[in-house]
């Protein structure tokens, strides 16, 4: 089969489109054939080697941890699904093939697009985690840094829809889509802390960092302790007293959370606005892009 490969840790320039054998599933796996892999910045992560400790690699591998497919085969034990399926989900081989193996999937409703539903699964399960890790509920106030990115917009989307007042930084052109999105947003920037005060005179009872952009210290300002913020991007979070989410859901509540994240996006009541799709050869155009982190919504592969 085709694949995207990288033999050593580095740039984009180790990403190679190579042909490799078929991955066979195991105990409670199924292969599926990839119709288009999310393309998240935690993949150049792992490529440059910076998150061994949560996402250990053996080299060569396959970057790519979400996918839409068609199950092709299924290995011992798997009743819930079978050939023909369409589905979406995490894989354990890597997203960028034509083929790959997973274990946490869910059913792709027919009226969602492959490219849609392969921007689920990271987005959603990484903003549901860290909703859940901030206790926040309907009455108050969420300050999301980072709110037009895909992690963002989503989380922004499920406080909204949980009763939650949502405020959001971002730069001025993503505006008009956050308060499409039921936010209120923020310019980032000097003054950040005085404009969040004018946005919510209430005040800010929780605060979900994914820019990483050295906003920690502002945050806890505004919120009078650490407590209650959290951050996906930010290395430095131990050195406040943050914490730092890699990961670490249940399988079930994986695999839950995608069943209804992909029914509300069906319904149009959650949506993860689509850069750029780029065939597999161009995976590491991709990765530039995303590096670069000046992508307008989720990047794709189509194998």
């Amino acid at each position: 089969m085709e694949a995207i490969v990288y033999e050593t840790f580095g740039g984009p320039e180790v990403l190679r489109h190579s042909r490799v054998g078929k991955p066979e599933p195991g105990p409670g796996q199924v292969r599926v054939k990839v119709m288009a892999a999310g393309v998240n910045p935690v993949d150049y992560k792992i490529r440059y080697g910076w998150m061994d400790a949560f996402y250990p690699t053996t080299l060569p591998a396959v970057p790519g941890l979400e996918f839409a497919g068609v199950v092709d085969a299924v290995g011992e034990g798997v009743t819930h699904t079978g050939a023909g399926a369409e589905v979406l989900g995490w894989t354990t081989t890597g997203a960028y093939a034509e083929y790959a193996l997973a274990g946490d999937i869910a059913a792709k409703p027919a009226g969602l697009s492959w490219e849609r539903a392969a921007s689920l699964p990271v987005a959603g399960e990484t903003a549901q985690r860290v909703l859940d890790l901030l206790r926040v509920k309907s009455g108050e106030t969420l300050l999301v840094h980072g709110a037009a990115g895909v992690v963002g917009s989503v989380a922004v989307q499920l406080a909204v829809a949980a009763g939650v007042t949502v405020v959001g930084t971002a730069s001025e052109a993503n505006h008009g889509h956050l308060r499409a999105l039921g936010a209120t947003p923020v310019r980032y920037g000097d003054g950040l802390a005085e404009r969040v005060r004018q946005a919510a005179p209430q005040g800010v009872d929780a605060v979900l960092d994914a820019a990483g952009q050295g906003v920690l210290p502002l945050s806890i300002e505004l919120l009078g302790g650490a407590e209650r913020v959290v951050t996906i991007a930010d290395p430095n979070a131990a050195d406040h007293g943050v914490v730092f989410s890699a990961g670490g859901t249940e399988p079930r509540a994986v695999r839950t959370g995608l069943a209804e994240h992909a029914r509300l996006a069906a319904e149009g009541l959650l949506d993860v606005r689509i850069a750029e799709v780029f065939p597999l050869a161009d995976a590491a155009k991709a990765h530039e892009l995303s590096e670069a982190g000046h992508a307008r919504g989720k990047l794709i592969i189509r194998p």
